[in-house]
């Protein structure tokens, strides 16, 4: 029975390329992810194209996007020649993958031509001082929010889980904050 036959993973399937399209991410690229992900044995590009009705253009550049991100990788099968592939299972492994990945392609540059155009404008006396301000403040809190995101990363994933499941209750660990509510 192919995955595709199970209805709850045709409909996961589906609606993981449309959540990935929100997240920026092709359609084609988050099926074959989805696919690969529920796959109890490695599978090659040839049954991923005939598997989702993807043309094998598409599934060759999504498995090269799904490894640039770490969460899909060649797995060599015994008495075949061609590549085979599976997903990352751990969950949060891959999250921290897609996030390091994210935060290289997206926030990292944003960081650096916010902290360019800061720069420049400290320079200039022609400028609204609210562009200077407005600027140097995003400069700022994307850095602060990427400085947090390296802490936390840094953290074991059994501190990472147990943070999570406390929730917004981690601010009575916070010494004067009290009660968040």
């Amino acid at each position: 029975m192919r995955l595709t036959d199970i209805p709850e993973a045709q409909a996961f399937i589906l609606h993981w390329g449309e959540m990935g399209s929100h997240w920026g991410v092709n359609r084609s690229v988050s099926q074959v992810h989805a696919l690969l992900y529920l796959s109890d044995r490695p599978l090659h590009a040839e049954e991923i194209c005939d598997t989702l009705g993807l043309a094998r253009s598409n599934v060759s550049t999504a498995l090269k996007e799904l490894q640039g991100y770490g969460i899909v990788r060649r797995q060599h099968v015994a008495g075949d020649r061609r590549d085979h592939f599976v997903a990352e299972l751990d969950l949060w492994d891959m999250l921290m993958r897609i996030s390091a990945e994210r935060k290289k392609r997206e926030i990292d540059p944003t960081i650096a031509v916010l902290a360019e155009l800061a720069a420049k404008l400290e320079q200039r006396d022609d400028v609204p001082a609210h562009v200077k301000e407005r600027i140097g403040r995003m400069h700022q809190f994307i850095g602060t929010l990427a400085h947090w995101y390296d802490d936390v990363r840094r953290l074991p994933k059994s501190t990472l889980v147990t943070l999570m499941k406390l929730g917004g209750r981690v601010a009575r660990l916070i010494p004067g904050k009290g009660n968040p509510n």
